[in-house]
């Protein structure tokens, strides 16, 4: 058993290699991407910036599209690691600001592509469009089944009360982008605690 072990060694090394040097690919896209959009950075740039060869980046990313769409997957990985979409939405909010002390590069990334992929015919448009519909379900869902047990009052349609909520977090990441000495953490907390009011039953509400 040992020879094939040992064997198995260099093609490991050289697997875990290649994954660092993949990351180290993304990490300098998304830098480069939140900085000059993805119309303004070229695969070649990135190659040289990540201390990697054109056809070593391509070894890894097929193209341009293939590589935006991998950071974009950063930043659901990002999500779905530290969201909770089962748990409290007010909560959740609160939660939101830790992300840009946590992934500052996805943040800023994530609304440059966002705001250079709105016109039909950009490369991210479609996936952009359908998360955001995937990101208004998952919020209205939330919002609904907290009406359904009567913590929230039920006289708002729960999909517009979404919209809102992710626009707000949308323009939040926008705004820091312009002035990172926003106090995230209390911007955050006061617009949940707003909600939390503004969701309160009236019964609840009058005690």
């Amino acid at each position: 058993m040992s020879a094939p072990q040992a064997a198995a060694r260099p093609y490991a090394t050289l697997l875990a290699k290649g994954e660092d040097r993949k990351q180290r690919i993304l990490a300098v896209a998304e830098r480069l991407l939140a900085r000059n959009g993805w119309r303004n950075t070229s695969l070649a740039q990135i190659a040289r910036e990540a201390g990697v060869t054109p056809a070593g980046l391509l070894h890894h990313f097929e193209s341009k599209e293939q590589l935006l769409n991998a950071v974009l997957d950063a930043r659901d990985l990002d999500d779905d690691l530290h969201a909770d979409r089962t748990g409290d939405l007010v909560a959740e909010i609160c939660r939101v600001a830790e992300r840009f002390h946590r992934a500052p590069e996805l943040v800023g990334t994530f609304t440059v592509l966002l705001v250079e992929n709105i016109s039909p015919d950009a490369p991210l448009h479609d996936r952009l469009k359908v998360r955001q519909q995937e990101a208004v379900d998952i919020v209205a869902g939330l919002i609904g089944r907290a009406q359904d047990k009567g913590r929230y009052r039920n006289d708002f349609d729960p999909s517009a009360k979404a919209v809102e909520i992710l626009a707000f977090v949308n323009g939040m990441e926008t705004a820091w982008l312009l002035d990172p000495s926003i106090p995230l953490v209390e911007v955050f907390k006061g617009y949940a605690e707003m909600l939390a009011r503004d969701f309160m039953p009236v019964d609840r509400s009058m005690r």
